[in-house]
């Protein structure tokens, strides 16, 4: 089997190719935008920018994977607010022209027009979204099966909801394997601080190696979010490419919410320094969801996935990948 990873330069990239190549012994292909630097052993690596559909269609021409993961996306809540347009483009629009893509070689390859004729095309796509999706929780509500109420409150949350919504569209209209992930916060070594985990965790390390001041600045510590580790992640991602029933939506997460004033605890107590706490009006978000909990059951029950990996395991070892980096 082959696959393709498209947005392959980002945090989950990575943990998603070694899982496929290295444990599901898959080929492996992956993408990213011209400007990223990216490499991986073993992996073809191409430039592809997903609002150019012609591009996605002559890539899939070439290599026809088997199963295709979409994680190309601006994926940063924060960023929404600041760049709204961006984020309608990427994770919109975009997402419409890889499923573009795939029903035009799909049918490219029933019809005869393309240079492989005798095998139709029908590759197992998994569109990545998110748990931010569901919105504002009412209590009762907790934990959040697929189908609780979406009611997005940022901008990048109904991005991903729109998504959401096309791709069940295009595996329904079109009769495509298309499955749909709403994932809740992954985290581990080598995410981008622009995320609560990593940015704690840079913190500390910084204060640790003199290039800070004993203090972190942080934002809203009462909300109470999921935090999986990326390579139980990833593990999902595989098992429901394989598994999963086309036009259906998957939780993804540990399904157990923790307040980030937890988090901030554990992370601190992993240091030896003294450090001071202080709010950054910059780091809060002008609307913030107070709990997102997933129910699991149904990813679970279709395909026999667990959590491997402790959330303290995963703290200790984003730390001290960002004192490695000091």
């Amino acid at each position: 089997m082959n696959a393709l990873i498209i947005g392959a330069a980002g945090f989950v990239g990575s943990y998603l190719i070694r899982h496929c190549k290295e444990d599901c012994g898959w080929d492996v292909s992956a993408t990213k935008m011209s400007f990223e630097t990216f490499s991986y052993e073993g992996v073809g690596v191409y430039d592809l920018d997903i609002l150019d559909r012609d591009a996605v269609v002559a890539l899939l021409e070439k290599l026809r994977p088997d199963y295709i993961f979409h994680l190309a996306a601006q994926s940063s809540v924060a960023a929404s607010w600041k760049n709204p347009g961006l984020t309608i483009d990427v994770n919109i629009k975009g997402s419409v022209n890889v499923l573009d893509a795939i029903r035009i070689v799909r049918d490219n390859s029933l019809s005869g027009q393309d240079d492989v004729p005798a095998q139709p095309y029908l590759p197992r796509i998994l569109l990545i979204g998110s748990g931010e999706e569901y919105g504002h929780i009412r209590p009762e509500e907790t934990p959040l099966p697929e189908t609780n109420a979406l009611r997005p409150g940022n901008i990048y949350a109904a991005t991903k909801a729109c998504q959401n919504m096309i791709g069940s569209i295009y595996a329904k209209a079109y009769h495509l394997d298309i499955m749909m992930v709403r994932a809740f916060n992954h985290v581990g070594p080598n995410q981008a601080p622009m995320f609560v985990v990593a940015d704690f965790c840079k913190q500390v390390a910084d204060i640790e190696a003199g290039l800070q001041e004993p203090v972190i600045r942080v934002g809203n510590l009462s909300a109470k979010r999921e935090f999986t580790d990326v390579r139980d992640v990833v593990r999902a991602y595989a098992l429901l490419v394989q598994k999963g029933e086309p036009g259906e939506t998957y939780n993804v997460g540990s399904g157990h919410a923790v307040a980030i004033q937890d988090i901030l605890d554990q992370i601190l107590a992993l240091s030896e320094k003294e450090i001071q706490v202080e709010v950054d009006p910059k780091k809060l978000r002008p609307v913030d969801v107070p709990i997102i909990e997933a129910d699991t059951t149904k990813l679970r029950e279709a395909t026999g996935w667990e959590k491997t990996i402790e959330l303290g395991q995963t703290l200790r070892e984003t730390l001290e990948y960002w004192r490695k980096k000091n």
